[in-house]
């Protein structure tokens, strides 16, 4: 006889292996558990529902194409303040989809494109800038990095012109001893005189 239980059987109180109903089959055992197993089901299926809170709203075209390609080509020059290595445009997150509305409201008022990235500018930094201005504050930014090169090449090629000038150190006993015995135990080469014509 095939003893396999099913999940619904064991939940039940039946044995197959016996061919009845187990100690827990009285009629109340088998509806509390039936019970009991309609509010897991429901509980599931409550939870396994979609959720509209969690979906985003849907971020608003333009009803102006024009407008639309501006704000992309604006959004190209920004920086996702979250992603950072993003552009505005580029980015999905909450921030970046704030900011595009916010471009949009200030494209609405008529503001040119120079206005609104100074705006940006003046709000968050040249940080937001995806290609920030070199200028004063910024020219540590851009020349930083081939100072550092440079300084990295320098200390390198002082470190090996020391290195070079730097007298060998003489051998340890222990490398003495073992070049005397290593003599010892070579040959002298022997020397044959050139023959002679």
């Amino acid at each position: 006889m095939n003893c396999a239980l099913s999940p619904v059987a064991l939940c039940l109180g039946w044995s197959p292996c016996k061919g009845e109903w187990g100690i827990r089959s009285s009629m109340r055992s088998v509806m509390k558990r039936l019970v009991l197993m309609a509010l897991c089901l429901a509980v599931v299926t409550v939870f396994l529902q979609p959720n509209p809170s969690w979906a985003k709203e849907a971020e608003p075209l333009a009803q102006d194409p024009v407008m639309e390609a501006r704000l992309n080509s604006l959004a190209e020059q920004l920086r996702c303040l979250v992603c950072q290595n993003e552009s505005l445009a580029g980015s999905r997150s909450d921030l970046a989809l704030d900011l595009r509305r916010e471009i949009r409201a200030l494209m609405r008022q008529g503001q040119t494109d120079e206005q609104i990235l100074a705006f940006m500018v003046s709000r968050y930094g040249d940080f937001v800038l995806y290609k920030p201005p070199v200028k004063s504050t910024t020219w540590l930014l851009w020349t930083g990095p081939f100072v550092l090169m440079l300084i990295g090449v320098g200390v390198l090629l002082l470190v090996l012109k020391r290195r070079r000038l730097l007298p060998e150190p003489p051998p340890t006993p222990e490398q003495q001893a073992r070049l005397q015995v290593l003599l010892k135990n070579s040959t002298p080469p022997t020397s044959t005189p050139p023959p002679s014509t």
